[in-house]
């Protein structure tokens, strides 16, 4: 479970004497939080009726000149939480999140309650820049507090930050009222309490029916209000002020000040009050019924009061609004802080960059062929999924590499590929070494690659099959096995129970199946009208452009029995009767212009493997056969994939289909649809950090 502390400004007080909007927030989000039981709160109160149980107060001594409140607290925090919470949450004190960084490893959240330049820490762009550099996360409570903290800043770093504001909870229906006017918050002009007093005493002497009220206090320069149906409360707790609120008509609050939020303004709008605000700072944001002052005066105050008095139907309208569109609602608000929280905590145990790693991604890109892969590339795909989950990558194409530099001898090339490896390694210093289909990288260069990052994670991939009585498939598990000393964890899209025997000592073997990717497998064939019945592409390894000459594959022999039990039948064959391989564009116009496709892959049937073609059928929209023996009826079902049985089987199958248009259809929008929620790009990639760096995560 996720350890957390909360950190309040020490002159906060977390008590139900005196709470602030602060300590409110945090207390607010604690009740519902699903780490309630791990989180503490910290703060400095002299008082001790502490609104919640988890509280921990620091004592702190006398200022002297010597040592500043700040730093004393500092120390003290540090003592108490040091290597002992996942996440630090410091609140409204860019200063302590500067001091306590340098000496605590934990995840930090800054949220931000006021103007971040009236705040020592984040006043400058220097400053704010830093604190957007080295915190985990910023949370600001209205979007105007956050434009505040981006004056002068790229908008673009926006997307690091969150807004999250106060909440409350709602109110099942409209409370009985009475004819009050309330205004809540400090008694002071910043606050707008003089046009308040001016307007209400208007108000009160017009209308001998209504009272006026004023819930808080002001040691000083507090405006007085002299009327005998004023009535002046003082500080009460926020549970009184919300029944107060309850039983009243009006809320005021007409704030000169930029309001950072407006806590008031959601509480009476909550409660049924027709609100009245003067859309300061953040005060906009709280409700979307009130009314919104054109004028912060006295006399334009005194009207707005007056209208809501005399039209009671638009009064009542405001108020039932206000009661059923609370704008934030506390549980909705925790359900999200938890989500930040959750992404927030270093799952791995490596270091992030804000929960981010880098990863070197070493595979073919496929420069050499010109691209003519890009469509089936799984490598591609990987790196696409990585970086759509917010994910750093850097490409190495170890083929293009030695292609590119084939001057020098084979020998000279190699060492000259090991030693860019490494100054890359260096250069950019990744989480995460995900490689697949090559042995082009020397076991001495992943040692020493070992020696310069000891948390490094090693992982490779195989799409090639790995099945009995298939020479390719020998090979294959020569070239998986050639790293098992070095690599963490290895990925393939055969069932790795079938691969258990063979696996030679190699550990933590994992399933992948080939994944789809929103912006390759783009079509919807159930939406056109395609010339040809069936479609299948079979080639002699993706790096052959052509077929072998004198290559006794069996696919060949199973097409050829296929087509004489499919009379009637418009197939679209490649790799067949002496139509070549074909590849990138002209594979997508040949297979959209397919209605159906069959999934015929090299060898026995085994156990979920495929290959990669079934992504480009399935995940473009074509109705797709595939053998039983797969057993990836474990994984889709028949209203999503066509099983067969044998060769008369399906070609019993294809002819039914084809005439039936809006099965088909159907059908075929099941499996892309399923598809592309169990193994699209990103969650693929997903599957594939976690499982690297030890978190338990069910592809299936």
């Amino acid at each position: 479970m996720i350890k957390i502390a909360t950190i309040l400004p020490y002159k906060e007080n977390y008590t139900y004497t005196n709470a602030g909007a602060a300590a409110l927030w945090v207390r607010d989000f604690f009740k519902y939080s699903k780490y309630k039981k791990n989180n503490y709160i910290f703060g400095s109160t002299l008082t001790k009726d502490y609104l919640t149980k988890n509280y921990i107060n620091v004592n702190l001594k006398n200022n002297s000149k010597f040592s500043s409140a700040t730093i004393q607290y500092c120390n003290s925090l540090i003592k108490k939480i040091k290597n002992k919470y996942d996440i630090v949450e410091i609140h409204n004190r860019p200063l302590v999140f500067i001091y306590l960084k340098k000496q605590i490893d934990s995840k930090f959240i800054i949220h931000f309650h006021n103007d971040p330049l009236s705040m020592k820490g984040s006043k400058t762009v220097k400053e704010r820049l830093f604190l957007l550099k080295n915190a985990n996360k910023i949370i600001f409570i209205s979007k105007w507090v956050q434009k505040r903290f981006f004056e002068g800043i790229d908008q673009k770093l926006i997307i690091d930050t969150d807004v999250i504001y106060h909440s409350i909870d709602k109110e099942k229906r409209l409370s009985k009222k009475n004819n009050n006017i309330v205004f809540v918050g400090k008694l002071n002009p910043s606050k707008g309490y003089d046009i308040y007093r001016d307007a209400v005493i208007k108000i009160l002497n017009e209308f001998k029916n209504w009272k006026a009220y004023s819930i808080g206090d002001e040691k000083r320069n507090k405006p007085i209000i002299n009327h005998d149906r004023h009535f002046e409360l003082g500080y009460l707790k926020q549970a009184d002020v919300l029944k107060f609120l309850k039983k009243s008509e009006i809320a005021v609050v007409p704030s000169r000040w930029e309001e950072p939020f407006g806590r008031t303004s959601l509480e009476a709008s909550s409660r049924g009050c027709a609100t009245i605000i003067s859309g300061r700072g953040g005060l906009s944001e709280t409700t979307d019924h009130c009314v919104t002052l054109n004028k912060l005066t006295p006399d334009e105050l005194y009207k707005e009061i007056k209208k809501l008095i005399l039209n009671k139907s638009v009064r009542k309208k405001l108020q039932i609004e206000g009661l059923k569109n609370v704008k934030h609602i506390t549980k909705n608000t925790t359900i999200y802080i938890d989500n930040i929280r959750k992404q927030l905590v270093d799952l791995f145990k490596i270091n992030y960059n804000k929960n981010k790693i880098r990863i070197l991604n070493i595979y073919n890109v496929g420069q050499k062929l010109n691209h003519r892969l890009y469509n089936i590339s799984l490598g591609k795909k990987f790196t696409n999924g990585f970086i759509r989950n917010g994910h750093d990558v850097l490409e190495i194409s170890d083929r293009d590499f030695i292609k590119q530099n084939r001057q020098l001898s084979f020998l000279g090339v190699y060492n000259k590929f090991q030693s860019y490896l490494i100054e890359t390694f260096k250069n950019y210093n990744p989480n995460f070494i995900f490689f697949g289909h090559t042995n082009n990288i020397s076991l001495e260069t992943f040692d020493q690659i070992k020696n310069l990052s000891k948390n490094l994670t090693i992982t490779q991939w195989n799409e090639d099959p790995i099945m009995p009585g298939l020479e390719v498939a020998k090979k294959n598990l020569n070239k998986i096995s050639y790293y098992k000393d070095y690599v963490d964890h290895t990925f393939i899209t055969t069932d790795p129970k079938v691969f258990k025997k063979q696996s030679n000592g190699l550990k933590n073997v994992h399933f992948l199946f080939v994944p789809v990717d929103k912006n390759i497998e783009c079509y919807d064939v159930f939406n056109l009208t395609p010339r040809n019945d069936l479609f299948y592409a079979l080639s002699h390894g993706v790096n052959r452009a052509t077929l072998k000459t004198g290559n006794n594959d069996p696919r060949i022999h199973f097409l050829n029995s296929l087509i004489n039990k499919i009379n009637g039948i418009s197939y679209d064959f490649y790799g067949f009767e002496n139509k070549e391989p074909i590849w990138g564009t002209n594979f997508y116009k040949a297979l959209i212009n397919s209605k159906m496709g069959l999934n015929l892959s090299r060898g026995i049937p085994t156990k979920y493997y495929s290959s990669n073609r079934i992504a480009s059928l399935m995940g473009n929209g074509l109705l797709t056969f595939i053998d039983k023996k797969t057993l990836l009826n474990d994984i889709f079902n028949s209203n999503e994939l066509i099983f067969y049985n044998n060769i008369n089987d399906l070609a019993d199958k294809i002819i039914f289909y084809k005439n039936k248009d809006e099965v088909r259809k159907k059908i075929a929008r099941n499996g892309k649809n399923k598809y592309f929620k169990l193994f699209n790009e990103k969650r693929i990639s997903n599957y594939i950090v976690q499982k690297s760096f030890g978190k338990d995560f069910s592809l299936l």
